[in-house]
């Protein structure tokens, strides 16, 4: 059974980093499209970014481009989020989540097309 475990999560400063890692525990190119997602207290999980494993291929939402990076390590099966200049808005259950299924761009971001999910690591945006 995939496990993902996410890694990396804590409490900075508004203006400060963190870098988020997801260890896979098959090949990354088993699956299609690796994402992270975010929940905030409250709210609707949403997408965040993703990676197309077999091109490299990468999006985000409007809200962290310039600001969040994706990259995947095929050698060591990790995929990482490197987050700059980071916002209270940014606080949140931070998950990653991959997918085998050959996903039309405009639905990797649903999260209920993907079956496997790690267990999460908290953001906090705080001073």
């Amino acid at each position: 059974q995939l496990q993902l475990v996410e890694s990396g999560g804590g409490l900075v400063q508004p203006g400060g980093s963190l870098r988020l890692s997801c260890a896979v525990s098959s090949p990354l190119l088993d699956y299609y499209v690796i994402g992270w997602f975010r929940q905030a207290p409250g709210t609707a999980r949403e997408g965040v970014s993703c990676i197309r494993t077999n091109t490299g291929d990468t999006l985000y939402i409007d809200p962290v481009k310039g600001r969040f990076r994706i990259t995947q390590d095929i050698a060591k099966n990790t995929v990482d989020l490197q987050m700059i200049n980071l916002k209270p808005e940014d606080t949140g259950v931070y998950y990653c989540a991959a997918t085998d299924k050959h996903l039309p761009v405009w639905e990797f971001f649903s999260d209920d097309k993907y079956p496997n999910w790690g267990q999460g690591t908290q953001v906090t945006v705080s001073s």
